[in-house]
């Protein structure tokens, strides 16, 4: 197999010029809290209106969202953009709501986003320049958090849980999550699409087929940003991190990769005794001088908490036979 190809170089600052067709893909279930924000931040793109068409894909909603994204066509067409609401019912999962919105796209460039997202005016101007090199096939925005109030997001921002960073990073080859990031329509045709049995770790395995089986480059557009909402609850927590675990697990069964190793009970317990013995007495010396947040308390703890679902999510999962499937532009 051959290597990955390195992060191409950032485009030199210029003024924008480059305005490729594109097609904004975005798969939602059940979307309907955080939908209105991201139509918002849809509708205040500053790409040219004929240039754009916005995909919503709904993975077979039972709340509001298709009223929802009705009414978004509407709302779209009387400020002169394009806006289409695809349906994908058949397999419930984002990854086939992808490949729905990839087969009934025109644009040359398809960018994607979530609908838990809200990308900035410029985001999508941002992500498509650097295919200004014609061996880019991958621009990978940045994703940073939304502000919030309570200690389990105010601890997701400040590890910086969603940025990208980390998965450029990672040590098999670089990603990009599909909270951000943009592809030549063309790199399908020859890697094919997302697994759509896939229900976790498909952004992962799409950018690096992309790079290793499409011998394609990859570019990262840090000033192309989307917002992402984080878990505010334990609950939603131990699921996103359980989550990463089966991810792993996935991605070692398909390409190979290293999975985490679990941390052994005596580290596990050296790592409390350190926080209460020296981290926590300093850590609130700091707070009551204003010089740390209340949410530096935890932070040893809560990471704990989530390594702990991580590697439950890894040791628990299984590769279904079907979620090996690559599907093909020309499926129906």
């Amino acid at each position: 197999m051959p290597q990955a190809s390195m992060v191409a170089n950032e485009i030199p600052p210029q003024a924008t010029t480059f305005f490729p067709t594109v097609s904004v893909i975005v798969p939602i279930y059940n979307g309907e809290t955080d939908l209105p924000g991201l139509i918002q931040c849809l509708l205040g793109q500053t790409y040219p209106a004929e240039r754009v068409e916005y995909l919503l894909v709904d993975n077979g909603s039972c709340d509001r969202t298709p009223h929802i994204l009705q009414e978004s066509v509407v709302q779209a067409q009387s400020a002169g953009l394009t806006f289409k609401h695809l349906s994908e019912t058949h397999i419930q999962s984002a990854y086939a709501a992808r490949n729905t919105g990839i087969r009934a796209a025109t644009g040359e460039i398809l960018a994607f986003t979530d609908a838990d997202c809200y990308p900035a005016a410029t985001w999508l101007e941002s992500l498509v320049q650097g295919f200004q090199d014609s061996e880019v096939g991958l621009c990978v925005g940045e994703v940073t958090a939304l502000p919030g109030n309570t200690w389990l997001e105010r601890y997701a921002e400040r590890k910086n849980i969603m940025s990208q960073r980390d998965t450029l990073a990672h040590p098999f080859c670089p990603y990009g999550q599909t909270a951000n990031i943009a592809i030549r329509a063309c790199a399908f045709e020859k890697i094919g699409l997302f697994r759509p049995y896939l229900t976790t770790g498909g952004d992962a395995d799409i950018c690096w087929r992309l790079q290793r089986d499409g011998g394609w480059q990859l570019h990262y557009a840090e000033t192309a940003t989307v917002q992402h909402h984080h878990r505010t609850s334990f609950k939603e927590l131990y699921k996103q991190w359980y989550r990463y675990g089966r991810s792993n697990r996935y991605l070692h069964q398909i390409h190979g990769i290293k999975l985490t190793r679990p941390l052994m009970p005596r580290e596990i317990r050296y790592s409390l005794a350190r926080w209460l013995v020296k981290e926590l007495p300093v850590e609130f010396i700091k707070v009551l001088t204003g010089k740390a947040e209340p949410i530096d308390l935890a932070m040893t703890p809560i990471s704990l908490y989530c390594f702990r679902a991580r590697t439950r999510g890894q040791r628990e999962s299984q590769l279904p036979e079907n979620a090996k499937e690559i599907a093909r532009l020309d499926n129906d």
